[in-house]
């Protein structure tokens, strides 16, 4: 009982910003950490789910939980936003790169528009908002940042050639910074999902669905094969890979790709 009491207030008085914050992998981050006692800003596109996202983890974990609205493929606004909010409120301890998004086509009809938003949201957004922190943690001596990957950052999948290769670029991303900033107290890693089931998921079933004839229970079954364990991963097992990167102790653990795509044994 006191081991799990003191993993449940590990990060208390730890801030973090969490992108993509407000549905998906990114509110079952929110909620991980807030329930060990961090306080959040939740960053997204959408205000009113954003807003409730942050009323209700207020609620039920009794952290300070605010919402910025932010288009992470916007690098000016990034800069303005995530600048403010470090100046008003200080370094954060912890910056989760979450937000992300994918289109599927055949290579050959992947147009230069579709290759360049998908680099640019899944990528170049983590570059953009870890360069806007960054800085600020260095000089606090201290800082988690968590990259949300996927294992289509660490092997191919057909028809998704745009997303494999901006994750690709998220891990290498992730490794190189980890050793430029090993000997500061910040540590750098990248958590790699499998399919999980989120709204990103449920669209990407129904467009198999759509495509092939086949029925949306046949289009998961298929993709629940392709994690190890043949079935689909829930975004509070991501979640939890994320929190136990994000804690104090986890100062040993620096530039990792996890793959979170298979039951953890007994």
């Amino acid at each position: 009982m006191q081991a799990a009491m003191t993993d449940t207030a590990s990060l208390h008085k730890q801030s973090a910003i969490i992108t993509g914050g407000g549905r998906g992998i990114g509110r079952a981050i929110a909620e991980a950490l807030a329930a060990r006692g961090a306080s959040l800003t939740l960053v997204g596109r959408t205000a009113d789910v954003l807003a409730t996202a942050a009323e209700e983890i207020t609620t039920r974990h009794g952290v300070n939980a605010q919402f910025r609205t932010l288009d992470v493929t916007d690098g000016a606004m990034v800069d303005s936003v995530l600048g403010d909010l470090v100046r008003d409120q200080g370094a954060p301890s912890i910056l989760v790169n979450n937000a992300g998004g994918a289109e599927s086509a055949p290579f050959t009809r992947l147009g230069h528009a579709t290759w360049e938003n998908t680099l640019n949201l899944n990528l170049t957004s983590v570059y953009a908002c870890t360069h806007a922190v960054l800085p600020t943690m260095l000089e606090a001596g201290y800082g988690r940042i968590v990259n949300i990957a996927s294992t289509a950052g660490l092997k191919g999948f057909p028809y998704v050639s745009a997303y494999c290769a901006a994750k690709h670029g998220v891990v290498g991303l992730t490794r190189a910074l980890a050793l430029e900033v090993a000997d500061r107290r910040v540590t750098v890693n990248a958590v790699c999902p499998g399919f999980t089931d989120t709204d990103m998921l449920r669209e990407s079933i129904r467009n198999i669905a759509a495509k092939t004839g086949r029925t949306e229970a046949e289009a998961r079954a298929d993709l629940a094969r392709a994690n190890r364990d043949g079935r689909i991963i829930q975004p509070a097992e991501v979640a939890e890979a994320v929190a136990r990167l994000c804690a104090p102790t986890a100062g040993g653990t620096n530039g990792e790709a996890i793959t979170i795509d298979a039951m953890e044994a007994a």
